[in-house]
């Protein structure tokens, strides 16, 4: 864009070039919610995908795989919003989690973010409101949608920042009415709060607010945009109007359409917040600006030759970006710096620009805001003057001479002062700036109203400073904290926080502004006035995260100095909290303090354990002098100290003087315990036992056992030792126990820890209690039975004759033990009666197997039996009862065998065992009982039982055990396979055994042993001679394994699986084998199949299928035929088996072969009984390959299912011409019938076909051919038909002009120019060539259709070709004003003509070019100059134009310019027109001019022409002196040309008693008494009058003194009168302000700035009505 321009253009990216597709780029797939991001949705590579384009960061491209309908990004963060059918979905990607997700019942159609929180959804009937804020809300429900939207393309939802107003836009096609505008806007504005909508016709809304001057609210404005067959409007309505604002005036302004944009619509709308301008985008690319507040038009123009389909607001530039369907990323915004002189120059809307200078604080209307302030304030109209200073852009007028004019100016009868009202607007409009706030808050402030103060701080009305504070200080500390705070002046702030006694905020502060005040003196500040403060600020400022702030030691000296130890301590505790080894002194210092003042706080200190590096040695010395001896002995490290304190143990804890003993050496603690036992053992003997107790494993159990025996204490020792034997483990420890235990008389725990400890020796212990001689032998017993020395006990008792201790034992004790009691009975030769009687006493459960065991270890197995029969008796089901009874009729021979078999209670693995020796039968009948497998197949391979093997295994079924005996490394699987053929299967009857044994011998991979097993039992009778599975079997085996057996089995087995076998065979290569088991079987189809699969013999194959004939045989025989490629043997074949099934197959070989004769045939056959496209189709194409073109047309006569298309192309690719003529003609496809014509020749034919196809692709082909063929005729009639076609324009115009066909394209073009479908692109391009070949044509073309031509591009092409008044032409109708100036300024010879350089020249934009103009006119047009300077008086700069002109040197070319501006009173202007009358010597005119304009330098026109040769020009020259109130040179020039009446009025005029005496002397010095007694009537009020009668009585001059003199006395008498009527009235008025006073209430009303009084005040000044308090609230300066 031009730099003139009141916008500025930006192009921010280009989609396509950040690799988003073109294709993707439309409304459908693309969203713009903010400036932020973009989203796209588009496929690559058939994946679908997401892309998010950041605006702030867009090389950085984000692409997601994901498949949704609509994408729409969040307008600040990176969350979006998915849509997918009714599936709903946000996602957040910074944090990669699911915000929220919904399925609705009903689809969106449209959907968009109205808040940073909100999506709104548009369905076919409501709309709704979707939430953020919260996981699990459905969409709630917001309004229906209107009937007048029903059908419409939904393209906007817009709703108010408070969401009260929504309005839904869409769009749809105008089909009811032909003459309305064919696209019709609808819109439905609702209301939440009334709940009402209203259907409104409009194509683009937006919401806006605005301040307007004079209204307390803003005013809240809906405005849209419509477009109808009548023409296009832009309405601003008010909104939720507020009471009392004046009501806002609707606006409705016509929205321009250029002529070519006839079809043209609003597309969008924004609008911007500072500026307050309505930002409004067509389809066509246009660009409309309009204020908001006024509706006048500011600017159009296009910005773009593609539609803009999305917008939003540009927040950076409070302007608008959108997204055309180029892929570009525009945006559009006010140009702050041109905008101003833009509205000013080219709109001359002088209103608007003060307005919108205002509104948004924008340059260029300055000069114009310091005038009409001028003006109003020298009117007096300071109200209106106010206004303006506050309003001014940039605050310009808010200055100090402002606000000292306002305090000056008077302040009106019964009104506010100046000042005041000056005050009152800017708090109305916003914050007061630093002059301002002061010059305002001093008076507020004197009169006691900071609560006005404090309400506009609130309201940020006040600029906050160091000033400001300081007033407000005197006055309120909280509020002047508040003001400095605002300022940010930190050393008043902390000033302020300790003051307030706001100390906790002093170092937060201090730190987040960055400022480091003198704590330490801040703190004694603090400290004298107020301690408890002081204190905690101390502590805040020593533990300060980043370290302390102060000193701590010079702290604490700030605390000693008060005497403050309790303070000091707290402090101190709290500063020394981390207990570093730096802070050592002052530990020591707090812990000395307190033991010499406090004892119980040192006390309580050293029991925390806060510090640690403090003088220990002192601190121990001063606690035990303290009385604290536990904090002594803390502390005392010495072993002399520690055993002087330590016996003192009843001044100590126990359990801390336990624990105190963890912190001593060993060596230590022994003497401390030996000294404590030493000096009163009673005392401290639990206190030892204890200490003992918990540090025994460190002091050590021996030292310590070996301690209390050095002093005799059993007791001692049996204490310690009882409470550390349960968790020791050492062996002498727990045989201390035991003898202390013993020695005390404690058998109980004796017989305890006999029982319970592991870890006693048992040896020492056993010999201990043998020695003992106890009287109860129980823990002999315990421990004889524990450690197994059953024996020595039984021995032991028994020879003590303690045997009913025996019986103890074996009773109570343990009874499990009874077989070692029996064994060492028997070893010790006792009764068997004795150990019978034992035995049968024995009550508990022992192991009867180690019973047996002991008894048949020592060969008396028999003296058992008759417990055991008594066992069995009792219904025992114990295993060992029963193999210790086998056991024994085993080696009795009573009977075995038949216990083995019957009896299940015994266990066989056990028995066996014992029988393997004595007899191996009897162990394979238990082993068989009992599944002893391993051991079975020992024993019968030990001892050759391999019938009894064979037959188990059969029986048993377990192929695991199969595969054990029939490994290779068997040496006895030959015997045992023998022993399975000739013996257990022969005699098995059960098929399920011989199935697993067959199963077995093919797992082993034994298939010759497999064959004779089953040649055994099938070849042979047997009863599985017919079974299927066997013979089955019996073949595969052989197949595999003993392939000659295989032609014996086939003929001599029967009930076998042929197909199965034969199948199997045939894998295996027995191809002979199989055909002889399918011939066996009749099954012909598979025969031919080996025949021609395997065997491979095709005339054997035509043998058997002439010997069976069959179709399936023909059939298969024909496929192999196709496969071997004898194509037509195998189309003989087929048509024999009349199977066309294998079609597709056939047709494609035989093509390929070029068999179409022979596939002809098939065809036909094929055509019998299928009726398949491809059958039809490929024998139209067989019938074309064979120019048997009359057998096509009787195929295409008659019905068929073939693809006549498909057949076609193939026939017009392989240049079959009169074939694809025929097939073309017979479906009506003219497209590529004309295309086919064309290669036949048949031009005319084919343009015919063209015409009938009505396709653009046959034209354009048809058209190629015409015009090589130079059939211009021809080729213009398919020519029309293409360019109708935008996109087949400017190919078709390049195919003719590289072929030199110049004259035949113009004519074309001209001819398609009457075309109904006629558009923009024909003008265009035949402009161009026009351009090129024909430009005598060219401006004739351009005037009849400049308004459907596209500009740019022909002025390109103008510029080319050097046609330079089309050119000029061509940019005027383009709005393109500067560069058609331009170009007939600088192709002035053939562009220029004076009339409409005129009409151009004051629509630029570009100022410069006003002055480059003027330049060219006195160059070469000086005679027109001043028509040229007439048109441009509005517009330029006429203090730059006088320059110029004076550069040049040809002032008097333009005086009839400087006449016609001098209106304007500039100050150039008036010097060089005064300059031009000084050389025409026309005075008269010169004083007209001076007189009527002022602003030029009148000193220098006044020294220049005070010495003039001509008299008047030196008495003008006087007349500017006294104009500049130089009254001694006027008078001086005036006397100098005795021009008296001139120096007299001169002195009147200057208003001065010592002028006017100087120039009465002056004539009395002259003589001149005529003067002197003018001089007296015209300086009346100046002359002193006792002067002027001695001056008269000096020179004699009394007769024209007298008048003056009675005139003198009449005055004085009136001036005495009226002083005298002033007196009175004015004591009458005191006298009625004093009683008004005492009327008056004594508080007077709070008063605010804006809202105005209250109620009225009480009268004053006489006035009945009375006069409302100042709005302030106080009076004037």
């Amino acid at each position: 864009m031009a730099e003139n321009k009141p916008i500025t253009f930006a192009e921010h990216l280009q989609l396509s070039s950040l690799g988003v597709q073109p294709a993707s780029i439309s409304f459908q797939t693309l969203t713009l919610e903010s400036d932020h991001f973009i989203c796209v949705r588009e496929k690559v590579n058939e994946q679908n995908q997401v892309v998010i384009i950041d605006l702030a960061d867009a090389n950085n491209v984000l692409r997601r795989p994901i498949s949704a309908e609509s994408a729409i990004m969040h307008p600040h963060q990176k969350i979006l919003a998915l849509k997918s059918g009714r599936n709903l979905q946000i996602f957040n990607i910074d944090t990669k989690v699911k915000v929220k997700s919904h399925v609705n019942d009903q689809d969106v159609v449209f959907w968009k973010w109205v808040s940073d929180s909100t999506i709104g959804l548009v369905t076919d009937s409501a709309v709704y409101h979707w939430t953020i804020n919260d996981q699990t809300s459905p969409p709630q429900k917001v309004f229906d949608r209107h009937a007048t939207l029903q059908g419409a393309q939904i393209i906007n939802y817009r709703v108010t920042t408070d969401e009260k107003w929504l309005v839904l836009v869409g769009i749809s096609g105008n089909t009811n009415s032909p003459s309305a505008f064919k696209i019709k806007g609808s819109m439905q504005l609702y209301s939440r709060e009334r709940g009402v909508s209203q259907a409104i016709e409009g194509h683009a809304a937006a919401f806006s607010e605005i301040k307007i001057d004079g209204c307390q609210h803003p005013t809240k404005l809906f405005t849209f945009a419509v477009r109808t067959a009548t023409g296009a409007k832009l309405h601003v309505v008010e909104i939720d109007h507020q009471a009392p604002d004046p009501p806002f005036t609707k606006k409705a302004v016509d929205v321009y359409f250029p002529p070519q944009a006839d079809s043209d619509f609003p597309v969008a709308m924004q609008v911007s917040k500072k500026h307050g301008i309505v930002y409004l985008v067509t389809k066509f690319g246009f660009i409309h600006l309009y204020d908001l507040e006024s509706g006048a038009c500011i600017y159009m123009n296009r910005i773009s030759g593609e539609t803009i389909f999305v917008t939003a607001e540009h927040e950076a530039s409070n302007g608008i970006i959108g997204v055309n369907k180029k892929g570009q990323v525009l945006s559009v915004a006010v140009d702050e710096q041109t905008i101003i002189p833009f509205i000013l120059t080219t709109l001359n809307n002088t209103e608007l620009a003060f307005k919108l200078a205002s509104r948004g604080n924008l340059p260029g209307a300055d000069d114009l805001y310091v005038k009409q302030y001028q003006q109003l304030f020298a009117s007096g109209n300071y109200g209106e003057a106010a206004k303006i200073a506050a309003n001014s852009p940039r605050g310009i007028l808010r200055t100090v001479q402002v606000v000292e004019s306002f305090k000056q100016a008077p302040t009106p009868p019964g009104g506010l002062s100046p000042i005041l009202q000056y005050f009152g607007i800017l708090l109305e409009r916003g914050e007061l700036n630093h002059l301002e706030s002061l010059e305002l808050a001093r008076p507020v402030l004197q009169q006691g109203r900071k609560q006005l103060l404090e309400k506009w701080l609130k309201e940020n009305k006040l600029t906050c400073s160091e000033e400001l504070g300081d007033i407000v200080r005197l006055h309120d500390m909280t509020l002047a904290l508040s003001v400095y705070l605002r300022a940010n002046v930190p050393n008043k702030v902390i000033a302020c926080f300790a003051e307030t006694g706001q100390i906790d905020k002093i170092v937060l502060y201090s730190k987040k502004v960055g400022y480091s005040p003198d704590y330490t003196t801040l703190l004694q500040h603090v400290m004298r006035s107020n301690p408890e403060k002081g204190a905690e600020f101390a502590s805040q400022l020593v533990n300060d995260e980043s370290g302390p702030l102060v000193d701590v030691e010079r702290v604490v000296d700030i605390f000693m100095s008060q005497n403050m130890i309790q303070p000091a301590t707290s402090f101190l505790l709290d500063a020394l909290k981390d207990n570093k080894p730096e802070q050592g002194p002052l530990q020591t210092r707090l812990l000395e303090m307190n033991l010499v003042h406090a004892p119980q706080v040192a006390d309580a200190i050293l029991s925390n354990n806060m510090f640690s590096h403090y003088d220990r040695p002192r601190i121990a010395n001063l606690c035990e002098k303290a009385g604290l001896l536990q904090r002594a002995l803390e502390h005392y490290e010495d072993l002399a100290d520690i055993k002087r304190a330590i016996v003192h143990t009843t001044a100590l804890p126990a359990d801390w003087l336990v624990n105190y003993f963890n912190r001593l050496t060993p060596e230590q603690s022994m003497a401390c315990l030996q000294e404590m036992l030493r000096v009163n053992i009673r005392q401290n003997l639990q206190v030892v036992i204890q200490v003992a107790t918990k540090y025994s494993d460190i002091l050590g159990a021996v030292k310590l056992i070996e301690m209390f025996e050095s002093f005799k204490s059993f007791e001692g020792l049996y204490y310690y030792l009882g409470s550390v034997v349960n968790l020791s483990e050492d062996p002498e420890v727990h045989f201390k126990y035991i003898q202390a235990a013993t020695r005390t008389g404690q058998i109980r725990e004796v017989e305890r820890i006999c029982r319970e400890s592991n870890f006693y020796n048992p040896e020492k212990v056993k010999n201990f209690l043998k020695e003992a001689k106890l009287s109860d032998q129980l823990p002999l017993i315990i421990v004889c039975d524990r450690f197994d020395f059953v024996h020595d006990l039984v021995l032991y008792l028994y020879q003590n004759g303690l045997v009913q201790f025996i019986e103890v034992y074996v009773q109570r004790v343990n009874s499990i033990r009874t077989p070692q009691v029996i064994g060492g009975l028997l070893d010790v030769d006792c009764d068997e009666t004795t150990i019978k009687s034992l035995l049968s006493s024995v009550t508990g459960n022992f192991p009867i197997d180690e019973l047996v065991s002991e008894v048949e270890q020592r060969n008396r197995l028999k003296l058992i039996l008759p417990w055991l029969e008594a066992r069995v008796q009792a219904g025992s089901q114990d295993s060992a009862v029963y193999n210790a009874m086998a056991k024994i009729y085993i080696d009795s021979n009573n009977n075995p065998e038949q216990f083995l078999k019957e009896n299940n209670l015994y266990e066989p693995l056990v028995v066996g065992k014992f029988c393997e020796k004595r007899d191996p039968y009897l162990a394979y009948i238990a082993y068989a009982k009992g599944f002893c497998d391993d051991e079975l197949i020992a024993i019968t391979n030990e001892n050759s039982m391999f019938k009894q093997q064979a037959r188990y295994l059969v029986k048993r079924r377990e192929l695991d055990l199969w595969a054990q005996v029939l490994v290779p490394d068997n040496m006895y699987r030959r015997q045992l396979i023998d022993q399975v053929s000739a013996t257990a299967l022969p005699e098995s009857t059960d098929p399920d055994d011989v199935s697993l044994t067959v199963k077995a011998f093919m797992a082993a991979d034994l298939p010759i042993e497999l064959i004779e097993i089953l040649e055994k039992i099938i070849i042979e009778p047997s009863p599985f001679s017919d079974n299927r599975n066997l013979q089955n079997l019996l073949m595969l085996t052989a197949i595999r394994s003993d392939k000659g057996k295989v032609v014996n089995y086939i003929n001599k087995l029967q009930n076998y699986d042929s197909g199965e076998i034969a199948g199997i065979a045939t894998q295996h290569g027995l191809y002979e084998e199989a055909l002889s088991i399918y011939k066996k079987y009749d099954d012909h189809a598979s025969a031919i199949t080996v025949i021609v699969e395997h065997i491979v013999s095709l005339d054997r194959g035509v043998e058997y299928a002439t010997k069976v004939d069959r179709p399936e045989v023909w059939s298969r025989l024909a496929k192999a035929q196709l496969d071997g490629l004898r194509i037509k043997d195998s189309i003989d074949s087929y048509i024999k088996a009349e199977d066309p099934s294998n079609f597709l197959e056939v047709i494609e070989i035989a093509s390929r072969a070029g068999k179409h004769d022979d596939l002809v045939r098939f065809l036909q056959m094929a055509r019998k009984t299928l009726r398949e496209p491809k059958i039809d189709t490929e024998l139209a194409y067989a019938y074309a390959k064979t120019d048997r073109l009359h057998d096509m047309e009787d195929f295409l006569a008659m019905t068929n299912v073939a693809d006549i298309f498909e057949v076609g192309e193939k026939c017009f690719e392989d240049e079959l011409y009169q074939a694809a003529k025929l097939l073309f003609t017979s479906i009506n496809n003219w497209a590529r019938l004309a295309t086919t014509l064309i290669y036949l020749g048949e031009n005319q034919a084919a343009v015919e076909s063209a015409r009938k196809a009505g396709n653009t692709q046959v034209w354009k082909q048809v058209h190629s051919a015409c015009i090589e063929k130079q059939e211009f005729r021809l080729a213009q009639i398919c020519g029309l038909n293409i360019i109708v076609h935008a996109e087949e324009l400017a190919a078709l115009v390049t195919m003719y002009e590289r072929r030199g066909h110049f004259d035949e394209v113009v004519g074309l073009l001209e001819a398609g120019l009457s075309l109904e479908r006629a558009h923009m692109g024909i003008f265009t391009e035949l402009a161009v060539l026009l351009s090129k070949y024909k430009p005598g044509k060219l401006m004739e073309h351009l005037k009849l259709f400049v308004a459907r031509i596209n500009i740019p591009k022909v002025i390109r092409a103008s510029e080319q070709a050097h046609l330079w008044p089309e050119l000029v032409f061509l940019y005027i109708k383009y709005d393109e004003f500067d560069n058609a100036t331009l170009a007939m300024i600088e192709r002035s010879a053939d562009a220029w003509e004076h009339n409409q350089f005129k009409e151009v020249i004051v629509r630029v934009a570009n100022v410069e070019i006003y002055y480059k103009a003027l330049t060219f006119y006195l160059q070469q047009h000086p005679t027109l100059l001043t028509d040229l300077l007439t048109v441009l008086i509005p517009r330029i700069d006429h203090t730059r134009v006088v320059r110029m002109f004076r550069k040049f040197e040809h002032l008097p070319l333009i005086r009839a310019y400087l006449i016609a501006v001098q209106r304007l009173n500039v100050a150039e202007v008036n010097e060089a027109y005064n300059e031009l009358l000084i050389e025409e010597e026309d005075y008269n005119t010169l004083r007209d001019s001076v007189d009527s304009f002022d602003n030029f330098n009148n000193t220098k026109l006044a020294a220049d022409l005070e010495v003039h040769p001509l008299l008047e020009f030196r008495r003008l020259a006087a007349h500017l002196y006294k104009k500049n109130k130089q009254w001694d040179k006027s008078i001086s020039l005036s006397k100098q040309d005795k021009l008296y009446k001139d120096a007299i009025v001169t002195a009147a005029t200057s208003a001065s008693t010592e002028v006017a005496e100087d120039l009465l002397s002056y004539f009395v010095d002259i003589g001149n008494k005529e003067c002197f007694a003018a001089m007296l009537y015209a300086c009346f009020d100046l002359l002193r009058s006792d002067i002027v009668e001695e001056i008269s009585w000096q020179h004699g001059l009394n007769d024209f003194y007298m008048p003056y003199k009675i005139q003198v006395s009449r005055s004085l008498v009136e001036k005495v009168a009226a002083l005298e009527k002033e007196i009175k009235e004015s004591k009458k008025k005191e006298v009625q302000k004093e009683q008004a006073e005492q009327d008056a209430p004594i508080i007077n009303p709070g008063l605010l700035l804006t809202n105005g009084p209250a109620y009225p005040g009480p009268p004053m000044n006489g006035m009945a009505t009375g006069m409302p308090p100042m709005m302030t609230g106080f009076g004037s300066y």
